[in-house]
């Protein structure tokens, strides 16, 4: 059956301390989750009803069984993800140190999803799809680079919007104004841009001193930048930019229209892992159910909403009945007040 949604990218096994406000030394017990930006997104959607696919590549050793075993449990498509001999499957580590630290340590050397190559996205059915999700680390490194380039590319010639995860990580880059270049060369072939506002920021970074990483925070980096400006930025070149604003909500901007925000939803946060994830599968299956832009980020801050109120990724992103009963207890889907 041809997936309404393709994503294409990294994918991990994620292993996340289940001793919640201790530091990795004194952690006792890790739980095994599905991880890897792409991956999260593909579950997501899927959870809420879309048909998705996953293209990722994983290595021939026992991470790889975990991941493909778990996808096929949630019901994506893995019809697209080559073995890739020789190589790992990536991990994460993670410690849970609420309510802001949440230090992450990524095991990517001889990735097997970095060797996704050209030809096996030849392999994937990209013109027929509704939507497809690329992800900023993919263009960290060949082949991978060259495979995102490409599908894109195919994507834009059939018509099919393409959704841009910036998906920053300082630490897969040799510098990380490479990041900005290689995000810059593909915008030409994406639809919409979604990002934090630090990533907002790092598709412009110019001076490396701008950015800084503490307590091992890779996923959520200091970057100085005027946000607005570089949005702007980003916007003359896309017709869609949504910046995540984390409690905030969101702010999508159209070229040429007025800034739409939309508020979030207050509430605790266990781990912050996974919910900007959670946020891209909600705003990209509200746009294929035909929802107009506010209802689908309302959807989006929904859904990671719930994650920040558990441990994980994948696994915790929520169904669409959960969704629902979320949504009505907070208020509904119109703006509160």
């Amino acid at each position: 059956m041809t997936p309404d949604l393709i994503t294409i990218g990294r994918s991990s096994i994620d292993l996340y301390s289940q001793d919640v406000g201790r530091p990795l030394p004194e952690v006792r017990s890790i739980g095994a989750y599905l991880g890897g930006s792409p991956l999260n997104i593909a579950v997501g959607a899927s959870r809420l009803g879309v048909k998705a696919a996953l293209v990722t590549a994983v290595g021939d050793d026992q991470p790889g069984d975990f991941i493909l075993a778990g996808l096929r449990r949630e019901g994506v498509n893995t019809s697209y993800i080559p073995r890739k001999p020789g190589t790992r499957t990536s991990a994460v580590i993670l410690a849970v140190q609420p309510p802001d630290r949440f230090p992450i340590t990524f095991y990517r050397d001889n990735a097997a999803d970095i060797q996704l190559g050209i030809d096996d996205i030849q392999a994937v059915p990209v013109e027929e799809a509704r939507a497809l999700v690329v992800n900023g680390t993919a263009l960290s490194r060949e082949p991978s680079r060259s495979a995102t380039l490409f599908a894109c590319e195919r994507a834009r010639a059939a018509g099919v919007p393409v959704y841009l995860d910036l998906d920053f990580r300082a630490n897969q880059w040799h510098d990380p104004r490479a990041f900005g270049l290689n995000i810059r060369a593909l915008l030409p072939n994406v639809d919409v841009v979604i990002g934090t506002e630090e990533e907002i920021n790092a598709a412009m970074l110019r001076d490396p001193a701008d950015l800084t990483i503490r307590h091992s925070q890779m996923t959520a980096p200091e970057i100085r930048g005027d946000v607005a400006a570089n949005t702007a930025a980003l916007l003359s070149r896309v017709p869609t930019v949504v910046v995540k604003e984390g409690e905030r909500g969101c702010t999508v901007h159209r070229a040429g229209e007025e800034p739409l925000g939309v508020p979030g939803f207050p509430v605790e946060v266990v781990s912050v892992l996974g919910a900007g994830d959670a946020f891209a599968a909600g705003l990209i299956a509200g746009r294929l159910r035909g929802w107009d832009w506010f209802r689908s980020a309302r959807l989006g801050n929904a859904c990671g909403a719930i994650v920040v109120t558990r441990i994980g990724c994948a696994d915790f992103t929520p169904t669409g009945a959960e969704v629902d009963a979320f949504v009505g207890e907070k208020g509904g889907w119109e703006c509160p007040g």
